[in-house]
């Protein structure tokens, strides 16, 4: 059974799914909506074959979960704000290299984060 307690996760994936193409569609974009709909179209047809609909799209939303949760955490462990309380009158590069960190290395951070850890220089 499915339980409604379980939806709150689904809601940002589907939103931003659903938000992608009405952008694409109002703005016009339909280059940018033909190669989004090819990778659903890729996607459906090859796991499609091997799952139940019901199964393609718990498996499609698990991912979108997993990948959100992923991206977060690589993107925003390098950009918390260092030492920015007030402005400075900085070039851009400057300020840039005071509002990022570099990630503790280690093989795990490495890996987990394709090596954005170390942002300074990314």
């Amino acid at each position: 059974e499915f339980s409604l307690t379980a939806l709150p996760p689904f809601l940002f994936p589907t939103f931003f799914n659903f938000h992608t193409f009405y952008i694409a569609y109002t703005k016009r974009y339909w280059g940018d909506l033909a190669w989004m709909m090819t990778f659903y179209i890729r996607f459906f047809c090859t796991y499609g074959s091997l799952l139940e609909i019901k199964s393609v799209l718990a498996y499609y939303f698990i991912l979108r979960m997993l990948e959100s949760s992923w991206f977060v955490w690589v993107s925003q462990m390098n950009h918390i704000p260092m030492d920015i309380y007030y402005d400075r009158n900085l070039d851009w590069a400057s300020s840039q290299l005071l509002a990022t960190c570099n990630v503790e290395q280690s093989l795990f951070n490495d890996w987990f984060t394709g090596h954005l850890n170390f942002q300074i220089e990314h």
